[in-house]
């Protein structure tokens, strides 16, 4: 492997991103995430347990959404901005309520959850990532939790089924 090769795969941040787990941390999830460098959560966490096992895994971001608005979760913020490889990610449950302009605010990534709808679209140079639901099923729509890897000049997102 060339040297350029060795120190770009360096420097590279691997992001595991859930939402929506409803208080169900799937052992499907925990092996996805294994070896991580950060996780993000968007919301609708409904367990502290969830979060301290996600904490065991890697360092945790975490928001708070509509069903933690009391009880154990409620400690959480409802955005959180944090940077990561020089990415600015801009973290909130509901992407509805997004009341700012990313890209002029200097945010590569919008993490959100809510919708249990994974997706993960590009406008205006901003990544709108959605990991869909981790926890309980809705409806007919996927179990799934998503992965960014995050390289100094660009960030490929992925989204994993895990049932």
């Amino acid at each position: 492997m060339t040297e350029p090769r060795r120190r770009a795969m360096q420097t590279q941040v691997r992001v595991g991103v859930l939402s929506d787990t409803h208080g169900l941390l799937r052992p499907e999830a925990i092996r996805a995430l294994q070896g991580v460098d950060h996780i993000l959560h968007a919301g609708d966490v409904g367990d502290r347990g969830i979060l301290d096992a996600l904490r065991a895994i890697a360092p945790l971001s975490a928001v708070r959404g509509n069903i933690d608005e009391r009880g154990p979760c409620s400690h959480l913020p409802a955005v959180e901005a944090i940077h990561l490889n020089g990415h600015g990610i801009y973290m909130l449950h509901d992407r509805q309520s997004l009341d700012l302009d990313p890209a002029a605010a200097g945010f590569a990534v919008v993490v959100s959850g809510h919708s249990h709808q994974p997706g993960a679209e590009w406008r205006q140079g901003t990544l709108y990532f959605n990991p869909g639901s981790a926890g309980p099923r809705r409806f007919s729509l996927p179990i799934s939790l998503g992965l960014l890897t995050l390289y100094a000049g660009r960030i490929e997102p992925e989204l994993i089924r895990l049932a």
